[in-house]
């Protein structure tokens, strides 16, 4: 596995408008990820850590410092720029799956590699969802979809694009804990087996500490960097 760093973040500040006057979300983070890591980003609600998400996938801009995602200074980049460094290089998994109630389980996962002009969309769609188990579930919509197959879905699509990166925000959130476990396990296999980097935003500390690093947010503020 290769161990140059794939994200990076030097001094990462965010301030908002509010009103009692500014205020600063995150306060001067500096993170550094290698291929193929997993990081967990912990805290209480209002942390920061979705702040920090979407920071680190350029969702956001940050109002100080900067983030470097697959060589790319994400602030240099106008709002084009970066949602084509996140087409290429970022997949994302979210608690609330986002897939298409119009498309079945095989098209959900082959919209990304359709639109990505990939010719081997259908095969590569079956083979993903073979993989997470679903290959009997392929022409369900997500309506005929527990929430657990709903999310392997959602994983299935998230790695349909060979990402550098997945971001994955609260993945378990709306899972019981059984499925929960199991959608963990097939996270981190996949992680392994692809060499994918993995940055989760959790409350759940059995998956925390299941990553190589995991950091604690505490009011914008990051507590010493931890290893599980």
């Amino acid at each position: 596995m290769a161990t140059s760093s794939i994200l990076t973040a030097q001094d990462l500040t965010k301030v908002v408008p509010s009103a009692e006057g500014e205020l600063t979300i995150l306060h001067h983070l500096s993170l550094d990820l290698k291929r193929g890591d997993s990081m967990a980003i912990v805290g209480a609600s209002g942390s920061g850590k979705s702040t920090l998400l979407g920071l680190l996938a350029g969702l956001d801009l940050p109002s100080a410092g900067r983030v470097t995602l697959a060589g790319r200074d994400l602030s240099t980049l106008d709002e084009d720029q970066r949602a084509r460094v996140r087409a290429e290089h970022v997949g994302f998994v979210f608690q609330s799956f986002q897939l298409l109630d119009s498309l079945n389980a095989l098209e959900n996962v082959m919209l990304p590699l359709e639109l990505d002009g990939r010719s081997d969309a259908r095969e590569r769609a079956r083979g993903l969802l073979e993989r997470v188990g679903l290959g009997a579930r392929l022409s369900h919509s997500p309506r005929q979809l527990s929430g657990g197959e709903q999310q392997r879905v959602a994983i299935a699509r998230a790695f349909a694009s060979e990402p550098d990166v997945l971001f994955a925000d609260e993945p378990t959130g709306n899972l019981d804990s059984h499925t929960g476990e199991r959608i963990s396990d097939l996270l981190f296999e996949l992680n392994k087996e692809r060499g994918t980097t993995l940055v989760l935003v959790t409350h759940d500390e059995r998956l925390a500490h299941r990553c190589h690093r995991l950091i604690r947010l505490d009011a914008g503020r990051l507590v010493a960097p931890l290893e599980p």
